[in-house]
């Protein structure tokens, strides 16, 4: 039976846990105690104003009587399943979620903790073919071992070597030997400071990303007209002054957004369903680029939304992650997201739907567009910047299948194929 034709049922739960006889809650609500009855006997719709009066007369939330909260674990319970793989009874999600809800609670953290895992070992795998503090390390490292080993070889094999020239080997040997211990002690304590944050963040470009991320990319202080140097005084997280140099920038372009895009008509625009840019673009009077950047700064109420830009270089400089979309910290990206598509064709649009690979495949509505300028006048190279909205999409329409980098893409027979994959390979 649907979770949402068990709302009479939950409702007359909830009343007889609230002490409540029927007539009782029929006055409060304002109907007949006989219509009650046929509602929690699961005989008659309810929604509406009815259905929030009744909810308020017994003190529950609406998500409660509509099976909202269930729902949505009997959905992580299915996305389990499927990234199982054969075997599981996923037909049955929701009758074990209804009678042992501990163990689907479970089962649900463990699936979390799986994909936090797998996130890891991407961003490791990524970290260790594209980040160059980590390659130029791990190069000392191998040249101070070979330096030792070549002269520790010399010394074992010429007994009879002049004092003048063993005296000069073995002074190479300790500063050699400095070398190697330096080096590694450096790089334990590189790989440590990492594996401690679980943020990877090793750049100023991460730190500002960070920041921004904890305080959910909406920032209410500047909406107000607050002045950007007072939140970036305030930010103890942004260590490096490169990073507080970025997010000044940041912040005052955003700052400027808001004035050209105030809160409350954009919220009020989405609500009625337009969130295509360029309508938004048009019905504000503004360019396409700030309503990019406005819709990936909204609250958490007007829904998720992930955002990425990068430059002419194709370069990532701007990262808001969407949980699902795979984001690379070092290297290129998917040469098949449709933010280079955008980029390869200045201020043509582009709407696109597309499926990131994955142990469970997830689909995503895109919206990406580049904007030239012309700083310098048009004498001189434009300056690019391609952004690229994302979106869930739970559409059936056809798609473009897509992934991460492909260092660690698992797609193999991907035409856009740079190098072979690292990770296992699928279909």
């Amino acid at each position: 039976m649907p979770m949402t034709a068990l709302i009479g049922s939950r409702i007359r739960e909830h009343r007889i846990l609230a002490g409540l006889r029927q007539a009782e809650l029929a006055q409060a609500a304002g109907i007949s105690a006989s219509y009650l009855n046929l509602i929690e006997h699961n005989r008659r719709r309810v929604a509406g104003d009815l259905l929030t009066r009744l909810a308020q007369a017994i003190r529950v939330d609406l998500a409660t009587l509509t099976g909202a909260t269930q729902s949505a674990i009997v959905d992580r319970l299915r996305e389990a399943a499927a990234a199982a793989g054969p075997g599981p009874e996923a037909d049955r999600a929701e009758d074990f979620a209804g009678r042992f809800p501990g163990w689907a609670a479970l089962v649900i953290a463990q699936q979390d903790r799986i994909a936090q895992m797998e996130r890891s070992l991407e961003s490791l795998s990524d970290r260790m073919s594209h980040d160059p503090h980590l390659s130029a390390s791990l190069h000392e490292l191998l040249s101070a071992a070979a330096s030792v080993r070549s002269t520790a070889a010399i010394l074992a094999d010429t007994p009879d070597i002049e004092p003048d020239w063993r005296e000069r080997f073995q002074r190479n040997l300790a500063d050699d030997s400095t070398r190697l211990s330096a080096g590694a002690e450096a790089l334990v304590g590189y790989l440590d400071g990492v594996a401690a944050e679980e943020t990877g963040i090793a750049a100023p470009q991460e730190e500002l990303e960070a920041w921004l991320d904890a305080k959910g990319w909406h920032l209410p202080e500047l909406e107000r007209g607050i002045a950007p140097e007072i939140l970036i005084g305030g930010a103890v997280d942004l260590a490096s002054q490169a990073a507080r140099h970025m997010a000044r920038d940041w912040l005052t372009t955003y700052a400027q957004d808001a004035v050209s895009l105030p809160l409350a008509p954009l919220m009020d625009a989405i609500a009625q369903g337009d969130i295509d840019p360029g309508r938004l673009a048009k019905r504000f009077g503004v360019d396409p680029a700030a309503v990019f950047r406005r819709l990936a700064c909204l609250p958490a109420e007007a829904g998720a939304i992930g955002l990425v830009v990068c430059d002419g270089s194709g370069t990532l400089v701007s990262r808001k992650p969407l949980a699902g979309f795979a984001l690379p910290r070092f290297g290129a990206a998917c040469p098949l997201w449709p933010l280079y598509l955008a980029l390869s064709r200045p201020a043509v649009p582009v709407r696109a739907r597309v499926e990131m690979a994955g142990r469970t495949a997830k689909r995503f509505l895109t919206y990406a567009f580049c904007q030239p300028a012309y700083p310098e006048g048009f004498d001189a190279p434009p300056i690019l910047r391609a952004y690229m909205l994302i979106l869930p999409d739970d559409s059936t329409a056809a798609a473009q299948p897509i992934g991460t980098s492909c260092r660690i893409c698992p797609r193999s027979r991907c035409y856009a194929r740079r190098e072979p994959a690292i990770m296992a390979e699928g279909g």
